[in-house]
């Protein structure tokens, strides 16, 4: 029990203390690597298509015009976005078993209003994904504040204060409850922990509130910390919400992996992308044991930019870099991954969002230019 305890306060970093994980941004030579896909890998890998709202249509279009330039082997299936006041019980099951037909999505933007059918919290629920993740990456080419960032947020996304359950007490009270079960706290944890090993990463920071919230927080921490345990390599931290912000805003390259709850990864997701360049610029995706929605990391449907032609599409199109590296295409994950590097930083073609002129039509036929 002693030693447990010891070795757990030797791992944990007070706020302030913490140390910068040392990475090189150097272009390195490209080297040749061998993938031995399993027999049959090579056949067409059908994907589920949501549009989304806002910008949504523009970001679809952006990815299918490069996969079908560069030869992608992928076939998209549509689903129709719903308005709520269509909805019957035969069109909501309908909707769900096309949820269900795929085992990957790539889902456009959508908001959380109630004018459709389906919201992201409702997507993730029908389809049991749980680990929540935002990559947000220093991208040549793309002027930001800070340099040389890479952090990997990882938010628990099934309950906290998107277990929905809030009522009113009395007329002008209202009750809102914060859900933490070991179970989820455990799984997700597990991913964390799981990912930082297979991905060469060394630390991982824990966000938390659990100096007021004892128990909710503190059962988030327990996991954690219990989980930690079992990977000795790996540096682990815990952090107050608040002191995370200011780091972030003064110091955000001493981030590697950061594992938050529902709400504080929903905000701080934000924070990362927004950091790296905005909305546009840092890829996410949603998984489970099943199944894996690709997507933006900051979800803003930007429905002000909706019919303008300008919205930025590099965020979108890295997830589904993302996706194509989890469907086991890693060659065209990386040819259209280099193309979208090489069109920001040696063409400088930009959308207005990060100090350019150029509309996202412009941007996606230069990407589809620079495939290898």
């Amino acid at each position: 029990m002693f030693s447990l305890r010891n070795n757990l306060i030797r791992k944990i970093r007070t706020y302030g203390k913490h140390t910068t994980p040392k990475r090189s941004f150097a272009k390195m030579k490209k080297l040749s690597t061998t993938f031995l896909q399993r027999p049959g890998e090579g056949n067409v890998k059908r994907v589920s298509l949501i549009d989304g709202e806002g910008v949504g249509p523009y970001l679809t279009d952006s990815v299918q015009e490069i996969f079908q330039a560069a030869q992608v082997p992928v076939r998209f299936e549509n689903i129709p976005m719903v308005e709520a006041k269509e909805m019957s019980n035969n069109i909501e099951k309908q909707t769900l078993d096309k949820l269900h037909q795929n085992d990957v999505i790539l889902k456009g933007p959508i908001s959380n209003d109630d004018t459709l059918m389906w919201n992201n919290h409702e997507i993730s629920k029908a389809l049991e994904i749980y680990a929540y993740i935002v990559h947000a990456f220093t991208i040549p080419g793309v002027n930001t504040r800070h340099k040389d960032i890479d952090i990997v947020l990882i938010r628990e996304n099934s309950e906290g204060e998107y277990a929905s359950i809030e009522h009113e007490l009395l007329p002008g009270v209202i009750e809102s409850i914060k859900v933490i079960t070991r179970e989820s706290s455990l799984r997700i944890a597990e991913y964390a922990f799981e990912y930082a090993l297979l991905s060469n990463r060394k630390k991982i920071t824990v966000v938390h509130k659990a100096n007021i919230m004892k128990l909710c927080d503190g059962e988030f921490l327990d996991a954690a910390r219990e989980i930690s345990i079992r990977y000795p390599t790996i540096l682990y931290e815990e952090m107050i919400v608040d002191a995370t912000c200011m780091n972030l805003a003064t110091n955000p390259q001493a981030f590697d992996i950061m594992l938050l709850p529902n709400l504080y990864g929903s905000i701080i997701g934000s924070i990362i992308a927004g950091i790296v360049g905005g909305a546009g610029i840092a890829p996410g995706a949603n998984i489970g044991r099943k199944y894996a929605v690709f997507e933006q990391g900051a979800r803003h449907s930007g429905k002000e930019l909706a019919f303008t032609g300008q919205a930025n599409p590099t965020a979108f199109i890295l997830s589904a870099v993302m996706m194509l590296r989890h469907l086991g295409l890693p060659f065209f994950a990386e040819q259209i991954q280099n193309s979208v590097f090489k069109t920001l930083e040696e063409q400088k073609i930009r959308t207005p969002d990060i100090g350019g002129n150029h509309h996202t039509a412009d941007f996606t036929r230069r990407i589809i230019e620079n495939l290898d």
